[in-house]
């Protein structure tokens, strides 16, 4: 079986064919100086890639991620029909149909805040895409999705898979934390399986929102006096909201506060503003970025076991 790689996820197709001890195939994935996208298939791995199921590794971040996605999709799903006409007639022109067998694993699902309509006229870009997907591929597993209800009755077999244990691994030999935290409800179930794992306590904040520019976060039960405190989200995008966690947990006597995430997207300078306010921003591998320090690979091949065993 082969793990197959564009150019926005090889490191994580890399991790996750060690992890299942499949081979690993790079197509060629280039630009054009317009900036549209070129993908291909190198002849030599066109055998490889029919006589076994294809797991193909992308991100649907940023935009060009969909685009790419979908087009090694849509070159692979040619080759596994034996499509293989082209303008220069070099053979083969057409090989065997040799069926279904393509799956697709996201490491970071680009639209996943885009879950929900809050007004009539929105799309709800997080399906839109997922749909898009699934007329491409046989099934699909995503690491960390943030709502994963949006997903709900698509077309194909779906596996959700987090990197929370590996998460947990990492903090307790690297951070030694006695406390946990969640920045807000929706990030309860990650950081409380963290929190477990680590066999220490646990609490979240509640978010208050006083204007359009103003929010309050509030602690429940929270005891950090003296305490290695870690704040678990599933990801970081401009670190606001860790920055103000991070900020009452200081003022409540915690001794050292760190942030960790699946995904670090780290926009708008969010490394630079972290910083000023946590000893450490530990995040996976999921998008390239300068806290990867934890593996997503494994994460990743249990969402595809589960697909292949199903």
């Amino acid at each position: 079986m082969v793990v197959v790689s564009g150019s926005n996820a090889q490191q994580v197709a890399e991790q996750l064919a060690l992890a299942l001890k499949w081979d690993h195939v790079q197509l060629e994935a280039r630009r054009f100086p317009d900036t549209e996208g070129y993908i291909r298939i190198p002849e030599e791995q066109i055998e490889a890639i029919r006589k076994e199921p294809v797991v193909v590794v992308s991100n649907t971040f940023p935009d060009a991620g969909i685009v790419e996605t979908l087009l090694m999709l849509k070159a692979i799903s040619d080759v596994r029909k034996g499509s293989l006409e082209n303008l220069r007639g070099i053979e083969p022109q057409r090989m065997e149909n040799i069926g279904p067998g393509v799956y697709l694993a996201v490491p970071y699902f680009g639209y996943s805040r885009q879950d929900k309509r809050f007004k009539p006229g929105e799309v709800i870009s997080a399906r839109a895409i997922a749909d898009m997907l699934a007329t491409q591929c046989d099934g699909l597993t995503v690491l960390d999705l943030h709502a994963p209800q949006v997903l709900e009755n698509l077309d194909i077999p779906v596996a959700f898979t987090s990197a929370m244990p590996e998460l947990a691994n990492h903090l307790q030999s690297e951070v030694k934390p006695d406390f946990i935290l969640s920045p807000d409800k929706g990030a309860i179930d990650r950081a409380s399986q963290v929190a477990q794992l680590i066999d220490c306590e646990f609490s979240y904040l509640e978010k208050t929102r006083i204007d359009a520019h103003t929010i309050i976060h509030k602690a429940k039960d929270l005891d950090v006096q003296g305490k290695v405190v870690a704040i678990v989200d599933d990801m970081i995008a401009t670190g606001g909201t860790i920055c103000r966690a991070a900020d009452a947990l200081r003022s409540q006597g915690a001794t050292e506060v760190h942030a960790a995430c699946s995904h670090g997207l780290f926009t708008g300078g969010a490394i630079r503003r972290l910083t000023q306010f946590v000893d450490g921003v530990h995040a996976t591998g999921s998008l390239a970025n300068p806290r990867s320090v934890i593996d997503a690979g494994e994460a990743l091949a249990r969402g595809v076991r589960e697909l292949l065993n199903n």
